[in-house]
């Protein structure tokens, strides 16, 4: 069976276990396949990276409430009753 591997970089768990900060510093802070047994086993990414993709979901997410909300009564608030 094939396995996809959804990165240009790729690193073992051997290697990751021996030289963490090493393989971390040659990814340039791009994402990183780590392979056990040659088979993706996890990915690393750099901290600017999964917040981005964090966001991205909670956008996505936001998107999704609006268009489900969007052919409801709107109802009007004071703000000082609040």
């Amino acid at each position: 069976m094939s396995n996809v591997i959804l990165s240009e970089l790729i690193t073992s768990v051997s290697e990751l276990k021996k030289h963490p900060m090493q393989v971390i510093k040659e990814t340039q802070g791009r994402p990183i396949a780590v392979l056990n047994r040659n088979k993706p086993a996890f990915y690393c990414i750099s901290p600017a990276m999964f917040e981005v993709l964090i966001e991205s979901i909670e956008d996505k997410e936001l998107v999704r409430l609006v268009q489900a909300r969007s052919g409801e009564q709107e109802v009007e608030v004071n703000v000082n009753d609040l």
